[in-house]
């Protein structure tokens, strides 16, 4: 099928990439360059601009006062829920409605889903590595903030995105960017733990919809296709060199008018290479990519299920089990002028309710304070916050944090009561 892009590559864009796309035998990529800038452009003005207004009109404040790490989450929260949308709207167009991919689907077209071309695949991929390439950019600059997990992926997904403009299992292309169809699901479960509403019957019901998605889509569908793939390439590997047939996309002259190659890369079962062969090398990466994507798909997901679980209560939840503190009451701010009052040190006005009750220890709890300040609690300057902790055995604990006058440093101290 074409590609249905409004406009074909600028020449000058073209002669610019095409060098740099020989030699990495990228040869359809000049053919894309300009979709690929413009997915790049489209997810980077969500972050900058479309982000900013839209959460703020809809949170108002609550967006506003985010901490400087939390609105660049939120951020890449509202592009991947935008990319997702997108790229599995494309994606599942193409799987549907694409007869010359489908004619690609029977076991002796092997070759076809290795080397075959489609002008509309070839503006999902190119989607996808936009997008693909914002995220390596993010997860390069804030490490700190998503992780050496999260790059991993980022990696991975431009190198198996990047090498299809070979062309390289195009056919393929759209079938593992259904892995976003769980994505939505995930940032909405993200932006409930910011709004509140963390154990509501709207995460509930969200985190139903997230991890059956997660598990038939990137699980089972993503561990599926893999197979297939491999097994399409060990049979590409088993066959060597293979002549190109005739009259197909390899026999170009090179002094072809832009719009004459656009459109002969439409014709059926187009093929860019002389010869259709392929490295070992190549099948390495690959297979070393999607198994990194596929492991940790696994392991996402076993740590989203403990993470949904511990929002809501039993049976169906761990929320109050296990050995440390799952519940936090309202944090409580004290100043320096109520402390005053009390007639106490900032420990043990903190802990004195919960003593008087019977839930708490004070002279415990000032000396893990102090045990975790290597000074008085008297030095503590200004305000402290205050969090009562409730464990699973049924015990209480209280959470102190503040900051020291001299030398001036933030500390916290928990105590189990």
């Amino acid at each position: 099928m074409k590609d249905p892009f409004p406009f074909a590559a600028p020449q000058g864009l073209v002669d610019f990439v095409r060098p740099y796309a020989d030699a990495l035998n990228l040869s359809t990529l000049p053919f894309h360059i300009h979709e690929v800038l413009f997915a790049f452009a489209l997810y980077v003005s969500i972050a900058v601009f479309v982000s900013p207004l839209l959460s703020t009109a809809l949170t108002g404040d609550r967006y506003r006062k985010l901490s400087r790490r939390t609105r660049i989450n939120w951020d890449v929260h509202v592009v991947s829920f935008f990319q997702s949308i997108i790229i599995c709207s494309i994606s599942l167009y193409i799987i549907l409605f694409d007869d010359e991919r489908r004619s690609w689907r029977g076991p002796e077209q092997w070759q076809e889903r290795i080397w075959g071309y489609s002008g509309l695949s070839g503006l999902c991929q190119s989607f996808a590595l936009g997008y693909f390439l914002w995220d390596f950019v993010m997860c390069s600059v804030f490490v700190n903030i998503f992780g050496w997990g999260m790059l991993a992926h980022a990696i991975s997904a431009v190198s198996v995105f990047a090498l299809g403009y070979r062309p390289f299992v195009y056919y393929y292309c759209p079938v593992f960017l259904m892995y976003e169809l769980s994505s939505p699901f995930l940032n909405i479960h993200w932006f409930c733990d910011k709004l509140d509403l963390t154990g509501s019957v709207y995460q509930a019901i969200n985190g139903a919809f997230l991890t059956s998605t997660f598990f038939l889509c990137r699980i089972v569908w993503g561990t599926y296709s893999s197979y297939l793939t491999f097994t399409d390439m060990y049979t590409a590997l088993q066959h060597g060199h293979n002549q190109r047939p005739t009259g197909i996309l390899g026999e170009i002259d090179e002094h072809t008018k832009l719009e004459t190659r656009v459109a002969m890369f439409q014709r059926p079962n187009g093929v860019w290479y002389g010869e259709m062969h392929l490295p070992l090398w190549l099948a390495g990466v690959y297979l070393a990519s999607n198994l990194t994507l596929n492991v940790l798909n696994m392991f996402w997901f076993s740590k989203m299920v403990q993470t949904i679980r511990k929002r809501f209560d039993p049976p169906f939840g761990t929320k109050g089990v296990g050995g440390d503190a799952v519940h936090y009451e309202p944090q409580e701010k004290v100043t320096a002028r109520e402390l005053a009052a009390r007639a106490m040190t900032p420990v043990e006005a903190a802990t004195n309710d919960l003593h008087m009750a019977g839930k708490g220890s004070v002279k415990a709890a000032r000396e893990s304070a102090e045990d975790a300040m290597g000074s008085s609690v008297d030095d503590v300057d200004g305000g402290i916050d205050i969090e009562r902790s409730v464990y699973a055995d049924g015990h209480r604990g209280l959470e102190v944090s503040g900051t020291t006058a001299t030398p001036r440093r933030s500390v916290r101290s928990r105590r189990k009561a």
